[in-house]
């Protein structure tokens, strides 16, 4: 349980910095490979909010597996969970591997603690 409860406080954590890209905070070295410094052209705003429901899909995941919420669908969470680490090991990749050096520092180790929660979840 703890698990999953700190797996969604980070994870609304990111929520939170893609809903400030989305509405025009001036962070795009932070994320994008530092390729748009300042505000996100309109087109990566949109990807901001599209990344927040991926984010948000992921917290019901976990918390479905950990059997916090949605008793019902417990059983698809055993493979969806698989999903969820698999995205954070793309995630933890990309960011460790960026050129943007606050994007490696910040997210970076971030990507590693949810992969490192997502597979403790789904190894339960």
């Amino acid at each position: 349980m703890f698990v999953a409860y700190m797996f969604t406080i980070l994870t609304l954590i990111v929520i939170v910095f893609q809903f400030a890209l989305a509405l025009g905070a001036p962070w795009g070295e932070y994320t994008l490979a530092g390729k748009y410094p300042g505000k996100l052209p309109p087109k990566l705003k949109l990807a901001a909010v599209m990344q927040m429901l991926v984010l948000i899909i992921f917290s019901l995941i976990m918390l479905t597996r950990s059997g916090l919420i949605l008793e019902q669908f417990f059983k698809i969470s055993r493979v969806a969970i698989w999903f969820v680490a698999g995205f954070f090991i793309l995630g933890s990749a990309t960011n460790l591997t960026s050129p943007s050096q606050k994007e490696k520092l910040l997210w970076g180790p971030v990507n590693i603690i949810l992969l490192i929660l997502s597979i403790l979840t789904a190894l339960s």
